[in-house]
């Protein structure tokens, strides 16, 4: 499965043998048969691991964990929350934006674009990678969640102290592991506008990471998305 992705080395060495599993090649299988069954996947096949490659292992400082990319036209790209530029911002994201601007003073952005984030070290991971255009959750169970647990392990067993920000009983569930001693796990209600209200916002998740990566010695993430992403 790794031939022909882009994927950053620091990840490709940490999980060959991951891709090298018998449930990894018959995740490869199943998504070859849907595509030649005429299926629609999304993101597309360069963007599967678009997380990892913009975001190194030894570079991650915050991980936001989210479930299934989105399945609408042009939506996803590798990155949970995250739209591509030009795309109506989704639900959810409109509700992060608002607690951004509840917590640290920043204006919504006018586009859903989050590689900004990526960059600085925010992994953007979604716990199943590919989709059916249409067909919300339709990939799950089938061995994408065992290759996303093992990048969450990985990141645990990190030297660096990293933020896990687990929204949802989804998320806390799938990163229950997380060594709560070593790294700071901060825990709301998912952004949905179902459960924004529950919890979510009012969280201040944004400042309370930032103080705590200061406190580390670690530098801050810059919240703020350009105006005009690239």
């Amino acid at each position: 499965m790794t031939e022909n992705i882009k994927l950053h080395e620091s990840w490709k060495q940490h999980l060959a043998d991951e891709f090298a599993t018998p449930r990894m090649q018959a995740l490869r299988q199943f998504l070859v048969d849907e595509k030649a069954a005429g299926k629609r996947i999304f993101p597309k096949g360069n963007e599967w691991f678009r997380a990892l490659d913009l975001t190194p292992l030894n570079q991650v400082r915050v991980v936001i964990l989210g479930q299934d990319p989105y399945h609408g036209e042009g939506q996803a790209h590798g990155l949970c929350f995250s739209v591509r530029p030009g795309v109506r911002t989704p639900p959810s994201l409109v509700n992060i934006y608002k607690e951004l601007k509840s917590d640290l003073g920043i204006e919504p952005a006018r586009h859903g674009f989050l590689e900004h984030w990526s960059k600085q070290g925010v992994l953007l991971l979604n716990s199943v990678l590919t989709v059916e255009m249409g067909q919300a959750a339709s990939h799950q169970r089938k061995g994408w969640e065992e290759f996303t647990d093992a990048i969450i392990r990985a990141v645990n067993a990190q030297p660096a102290p990293v933020v896990f920000l687990l929204w949802g009983a989804y998320a806390q569930k799938r990163a229950a592991f997380v060594d709560s001693s070593r790294h700071l796990v901060l825990k709301a209600a998912h952004p949905s506008p179902l459960s924004a209200h529950n919890g979510f916002l009012g969280c201040r998740h944004f400042s309370k990471t930032n103080e705590y990566l200061q406190s580390k010695g670690l530098t801050p993430i810059d919240w703020a998305l350009p105006e005009n992403p690239a």
